[in-house]
């Protein structure tokens, strides 16, 4: 996708919403809305919205692992299985 073809004045979003809306969601591209020039706001389907916010999440696991696992703060797979087994029973 290049950018510079997504780039639309906030005047064109507001006499072209329905469309800008139907290409968004149609295309999944995400849309620039410029005001006085400079970049403001981007319009982008709540679908590859959802599905980035995922990915952040997962990235944040993934950094805090790496940081426990510098700090020593991790058991073997067996020791973690057998304490969630002994926290499961009641």
């Amino acid at each position: 996708m290049k950018y510079s073809d997504s780039i639309k004045p906030i005047s064109y979003l507001k006499m072209h919403a329905s469309e800008v809306l139907q290409n968004v969601y149609g295309n999944r591209e995400a849309m620039i809305i410029t005001h006085h020039g400079e970049a403001k706001v981007i319009v982008q389907d709540i679908h590859v919205y959802e599905q980035t916010q995922e990915c952040l999440a997962l990235l944040k696991m993934l950094v805090q692992s790496s940081a426990s696992i510098e700090r020593g703060e991790y058991k073997p797979v067996g020791e973690a299985f057998e304490a969630v087994r002994k926290m499961a029973v009641i």
